[in-house]
């Protein structure tokens, strides 16, 4: 098993969550990030009418925006929006 969930309550966007691990004798520490990224909007992006070139655009702003992300933090995933979402949320683990 190389994956743990850990439910953290009332976790919201931009705050850090710092946790301890034990393995054993070892201890692990981890910084974990939430963001919130825009989904849904207007812009020279979201031009066209149809489905395709909208998705495309979401795709393409979230790209721009992880790449722009501080380098000090990695991507560990992007949760799925819901529909009507005008902001998808991912979430960041600082590097060590």
């Amino acid at each position: 098993m190389k994956d743990l969930c850990v439910p953290i309550p009332n976790f919201s966007e931009d705050e850090i969550a710092d946790i301890d691990l034990r393995v054993g004798d070892q201890k692990i520490s981890y910084s974990f990030r939430v963001e919130s990224f825009a989904w849904e909007v207007e812009d020279e992006l979201s031009v066209a009418d149809d489905d395709v070139s909208a998705s495309l655009a979401r795709i393409y702003r979230l790209k721009r925006a992880i790449e722009g992300y501080d380098k000090n933090w990695e991507l560990i995933q992007i949760f799925t929006p819901s529909e009507n979402a005008t902001h998808i949320q991912v979430l960041y683990r600082r590097r060590n």
